[in-house]
């Protein structure tokens, strides 16, 4: 998902949810900063660069690409972007396939339930966390948070769904890898990641091989994955990131204390109601970002003006804190729920018996 779901819209999860403006403010910050928060933004601020939760184009050039790099990029994909669905899903092949395989994205695994319940009582920025790797869980639906040709790549049967029903235009789809290039949504041109024949290559991480694709709402496309079998898979983000809203609002009742528990598959339609036919319309409209939509309803739902995001926000609050009070600001709570997420993904993929995503190393603990 992009900035204008990550951050706006998750703000209007919040609000909806019974948090304030500024409580809510800071979740979707967090949410968003996410998206942000490399090795290299770490190393800045002298902060722990266990805590990163993306890595850099920069970064992903530069890592290793042997068992030890490909664990680091598998930690952290895995773990805030990739939220693997069935760590123990039944499926023929080796070992190697079998356990790429298991790390495969969904929604309503047993990890995002525990991703919601490990924000539990914890602080904002853990909520906001929590909410970006839910939200994802829908939107990189089908694809892995490590590097995989078998599992991401996609090939020349890839297409675009216009409209709806039996009336919708079916378009083939035309990737091209134009970094500088937006992508033309009028003529169905999308920027994607060369391809690279070898299964471990970094061009063939998450959905690279798709591009912006999944991370548009108004998408709906269907394409033949070979982890599929070559059978055909209908990708319908509209109802998928309906779904996703309506579940971050669940989760942030619980984690408010609203509702006793977060279950998979519990989504809080009824919140939404009042404002569902205006986010469909939002969701479906075809546009690069949808954040002016979302913040205006943000901005309509709490009668105050949202703040634009800034990454170097916080950043000085950390630097000039003590040592000791460093735990206690704004980026000193993220790095904690970053830490402890990346911790308890990593533990699951482990116990699985899946060695993909490595141990848990010293200062990486909860």
């Amino acid at each position: 998902m992009n900035a204008d779901y990550h951050y706006y819209a998750t703000y209007c999860a919040a609000y909806m949810a019974g948090y304030s403006h500024e409580e809510s403010q800071a979740i979707c910050y967090s949410a968003q900063f996410v998206d942000l928060c490399s090795k290299t933004l770490l190393r800045k601020n002298k902060a722990p660069a266990a805590a990163a939760t993306t890595q850099l184009q920069l970064e992903l050039m530069d890592a290793r690409m042997d068992y030890i790099g490909l664990q680091d990029i598998t930690r952290i994909w895995t773990s805030f972007h990739f939220l693997p669905e069935n760590l123990y899903a039944e499926i023929k092949g080796s070992r190697r396939y079998r356990n790429k395989y298991r790390l495969i994205c969904g929604p309503n695994g047993e990890l995002a339930v525990k991703t919601v319940e490990l924000a539990k009582g914890k602080s904002l920025q853990a909520a906001g966390v929590a909410m970006h790797v839910l939200a994802d869980t829908w939107a990189h639906r089908y694809f892995a948070g490590t590097p995989s040709l078998v599992i991401n790549n996609t090939n020349y049967h890839f297409y675009e769904l216009l409209g709806e029903g039996e009336e919708a235009e079916t378009r083939l789809i035309e990737f091209r890898h134009s970094p500088n290039a937006p992508d033309d949504l009028k003529e169905g041109k999308y920027t994607n990641s060369v391809f690279q024949g070898s299964e471990n290559n970094v061009m063939n991480l998450g959905h690279g091989r798709a591009g912006h694709l999944p991370d548009y709402s108004f998408a709906r496309y269907k394409y033949l994955p070979a982890w599929g079998e070559f059978r055909e898979v209908l990708k319908d983000n509209p109802s998928d990131y309906l779904h996703a809203f309506c579940q971050m609002v669940q989760a942030l009742r619980y984690l408010r204390g609203v509702i006793p528990s977060f279950e998979a598959g519990a989504y809080d339609f009824d919140t939404v109601a009042p404002y569902r036919e205006e986010i469909e319309q939002i969701l479906t409209r075809r546009q690069l970002s949808a954040a002016a939509d979302w913040r205006a309803l943000g901005e309509r739902l709490s009668g105050c003006a949202i703040d634009e995001f800034d990454i170097d926000r916080f950043q000085k609050e950390y630097m000039d804190a003590p040592a000791e009070k460093k735990p206690e600001t704004f980026l000193g709570n993220f790095v904690q729920a970053a830490l402890a997420q990346k911790s308890m993904v990593a533990k699951e993929i482990a116990a699985s018996g899946n060695r993909l995503a490595g141990i848990v190393k010293r200062g990486e603990s909860e």
